[in-house]
């Protein structure tokens, strides 16, 4: 009678924490009026609470049982019905905790930045559906931005199994962005919304394999597609960041790229990043091929004036040597041949930039510069702030401050629903 009088005492308290499962909304998490033009949308709120109410239909489902079955099965069966009830609690604790989490910093000092880099995940994804109509074959909620410790920005894809959350799918693409990196001239978020793109435009493995091809067809070298293969997706990143922000991109993943040469000229065997050194071999390549060869060759000098491959350096031989030849022809698979989810199109052809487009965000650049709004997509407005900084002419927080103040509030005129 203890034994069974102290598992009831244990399920009665497990039936306690069932209660404070709750839902998130604007009140809950502590969002105030003057927060709501910086809030995720209805829409964001609505999918949150469907994954919650999911997971807690199957605590109660298995609860139940629990309470049906505890009298007369045996102690260690019980012991078990238990465990289950509660790994599903903790997955929809960490899923609530999640929400709540990324929801209530829009209530902090951080709304507005977070709101304006949802400005502009949401326009990268406008510009493709202005060049590729109906490509997305469904309506798809934009990216939430959200502020956590560490090095660099990070993102968590659309309907990916998170081992955070016990293996729960992620409702809505996450993008994390570090404490210190909230400015909004930061090209390596654009980096972050195309890993979005590419999940979401369903080309992973046709891209992959594409590069496979290539590169052995080419090379002739299983370990350098083995290579080129696991560093596909972070070169398409690089790739369509520089089409949707222009030069400004490529010279703001260079910036976030340079380290101390032993950092940088140093190869990881089976890492899925681009040795940092070839990286922006490749980000150059990609500038050539766009027209924008003057561009190209000032990165190059820069980063050869950083770092001499005749000094030292822990690359493979082979890698190394076959660079010059491969490089231009990893950049032609991945963004100017077409492909199949693409409706035939390459990546090039869905997301548009040209000179003009560069000539636009000089110009806007410029009144930055001056303390003025600009006239630009979002998407382009983190390249022309790019300029404006680096001009020396606007303190790096006034120009924080007018790029933020701007892209938050034009955040209010965009969909809130990413449709195809």
């Amino acid at each position: 009678m203890d034994v069974r009088r102290f598992l009831q005492a244990k399920i009665t308290g497990l039936s306690a924490r069932l209660s404070r499962l709750a839902r998130v909304d604007n009140a809950f998490v502590g969002l105030r009026p003057q927060d709501m033009p910086y809030a995720p949308s209805p829409e964001h709120f609505q999918a949150a609470n469907a994954r919650l109410s999911a997971v807690e239909q199957r605590i109660h489902d298995r609860f139940e049982q629990l309470r049906t079955d505890a009298g007369r099965r045996a102690p260690q069966r019980v012991l078990v019905d238990i465990a289950l009830v509660e790994r599903e609690l903790d997955r929809a604790r960490r899923l609530f905790g999640m929400f709540y989490e990324v929801f209530a910093q829009r209530g902090t000092a951080f709304g507005p930045s977070l709101a304006a880099h949802d400005s502009i995940a949401a326009d990268c994804y406008t510009a493709i559906r202005q060049a590729a109509p109906r490509l997305f074959d469904a309506p798809l909620l934009k990216p939430v931005s959200y502020m956590e410790h560490g090095y660099s920005p990070a993102t968590m894809r659309r309907g990916v199994a998170l081992s955070r959350l016990l293996g729960e799918a992620n409702p809505f693409p996450l993008i994390r962005i570090p404490w210190d990196r909230d400015q909004p001239w930061q090209s390596v978020f654009l980096h972050e919304v195309a890993h979005n793109i590419q999940a979401d435009a369903g080309i992973w493995q046709e891209n992959r394999q594409a590069v496979l091809r290539r590169v052995m067809g080419r090379a002739g070298s299983p370990m350098l597609a083995s290579v080129y293969g696991r560093w596909h997706k972070e070169i398409f990143a690089d790739l369509a960041a520089i089409l949707l922000g222009g030069p400004a991109a490529a010279w703001g993943m260079a910036d976030f790229l340079a380290h101390p040469q032993p950092r940088t000229m140093t190869f990881r065997p089976g890492g899925a990043h681009p040795t940092a050194y070839l990286r922006v071999y490749l980000l150059a390549e990609m500038l050539r091929r766009m027209g924008f060869q003057a561009d190209a060759t000032r990165l190059l000098r820069v980063w050869q004036a950083l770092y001499r491959a005749d000094t030292g350096h822990r690359i493979p031989a082979g890698l190394m040597s076959s660079a010059p030849r491969l490089i231009p022809e990893v950049v032609d698979e991945i963004a100017f041949q077409t492909r199949r989810n693409l409706a035939q199109q390459a990546l090039a052809d869905v997301i548009r930039f040209d000179a003009g487009d560069q000539d636009a965000i000089l110009a806007g650049a410029r009144r930055l510069q001056a303390g003025k709004p600009v006239d630009l997509p979002p998407r382009h407005v983190v390249s022309a702030a790019h300029y404006a900084l680096e001009s020396g002419r606007i303190a790096p927080q006034r120009l924080a401050h007018a790029v933020t103040d701007q892209l938050s509030g034009s955040r209010t005129r965009a969909p809130l629903r990413l449709v195809a």
